[in-house]
């Protein structure tokens, strides 16, 4: 079986909840980073063999979202293209499916990535029988199938909540580790860490065209003082807000994976090798420890130990979860998320996955490291992680 390579990375910017990117489809955030990854790879689009994109919140989006987005971006119609859903782990199983197909001899080229818009996520409601008594009442599509525990019917944040509690993680530590994940990530904006992985995006309005180039989700000059006076958001005497929490967001982020043959043939050098990928499951009212469990089968996988990974991106879903996460790994903080997280730059769910790893494999050139690992947790109670290896 052939070794897989990631050849090219690119993400957008992350846009705010209704921001400046919440009047594009998903699919066009996609078609942006699908139509980068193959410009970079210096790929030509007949030789791409299939797309695949991850996304949580599909409903209007039009069929096969994924599909949309690979024609949009210019690949002919010859190349297939797919979706998948996952919820916050989707850009990443694609990664992991497009690497199948290449291991299996199935494919030599895959793009994989993650697109969503929660902007544009609309209110729905179930009409085809009628409303025989009562009020109609529509459902926010983006909370429903996005945010709520199908199995427990509860909101992702009290998953947190249950974790602050298990592992007595107060409010002061929480709102400590945002403001950490706040002031790295804006660092890393000032500094311009951010911009080799990030393909701008264009906006079109009545006054022209703007080009949109960087994260606008980040919260400079965040303090302690400031999140402390934020009010709970999921339980009476709880510890979780919005300031210690992820964001509601819209982006795109992809790959071009390659074989080891056809990488020797057009004579390019990688950004990094997979070395290998678990996931887990695990119990739906914990969904945060996903992550940790899943990191855990990895490293046992492919024979690391935890001090043999140079640098982890872990999905910030809440600073609760994270924390736990930390605890339960004893990481060096040190190495995880070294320009701030999903707290900071926030977390349009579907195409999550492939951000973790897009920022991951800059963050490893950028300091000259070698090893890496991203991981996300679940909803529903599940973990996955990929390993990679910089090509140095």
């Amino acid at each position: 079986m052939s070794d897989v390579f990631i050849v090219s990375a690119a993400r957008t910017p992350i846009g705010s909840f209704n921001g400046t990117l919440s009047k594009l489809k998903a699919s066009d955030l996609g078609s942006v980073v699908i139509k980068e990854v193959i410009k970079r790879a210096n790929v030509d689009g007949p030789h791409v063999n299939e797309v695949i994109m991850g996304q949580t919140l599909t409903a209007g989006q039009g069929q096969n979202p994924a599909r949309q987005a690979s024609l949009k971006a210019g690949l002919p119609i010859e190349v297939p293209a797919y979706g998948t859903n996952m919820l916050c782990g989707s850009g990443l199983k694609t990664v992991v499916l497009g690497y199948q197909a290449i291991r299996s001899g199935d494919a030599q080229i895959v793009v994989a990535g993650g697109q969503e818009n929660m902007s544009m996520a609309p209110h729905v409601m179930h009409l085809r029988q009628g409303v025989k008594m009562g009020p109609g009442t529509l459902v926010d599509s983006m909370i429903h199938d996005g945010l709520t525990d199908a199995m427990e019917i509860i909101h992702m944040g009290v998953t947190a909540e249950n974790l602050a509690e298990q592992y007595k993680i107060s409010r002061e530590a929480q709102d400590a580790f945002a403001v950490e994940s706040q002031q790295r990530a804006e660092l890393a904006q000032q500094q311009g860490y951010f911009d080799n992985e990030i393909v701008p995006v264009e906006i079109k309005d009545r006054k022209g065209t703007t080009l949109f180039t960087k994260d606008e989700y980040i919260k400079c000059g965040s303090n302690i003082e400031g999140l402390q006076k934020l009010r709970t958001a999921f339980k009476d005497n709880g510890t979780v807000t919005a300031g210690n929490a992820s964001g509601v967001n819209d982006s795109a982020a992809a790959v071009l994976l390659m074989s080891a043959e056809e990488v020797s043939k057009r004579g390019v050098k990688p950004l990094a090798k997979i070395v290998g990928w678990a996931q887990s499951g695990i119990e739906p009212k914990v969904m945060g420890l996903g992550a940790a469990t899943a990191v855990e089968a990895l490293l046992a996988k492919v024979g690391w130990n935890r001090d043999d990974v140079d640098l982890y991106e872990l999905n910030e879903a809440f600073a609760a979860q994270s924390l736990a996460v930390l605890q339960c790994l004893q990481l060096d903080a040190s190495k995880v998320n070294v320009h701030g997280g999903a707290i900071a730059l926030g977390h349009p769910i579907g195409a999550s996955g492939a951000r973790v790893l897009v920022t991951l494999l800059y963050a490893l050139q950028r300091t000259n490291k070698r090893r890496g690992i991203a991981s996300l947790c679940i909803g529903g109670g599940m973990g996955i992680a990929l390993a990679v290896e910089r090509i140095v």
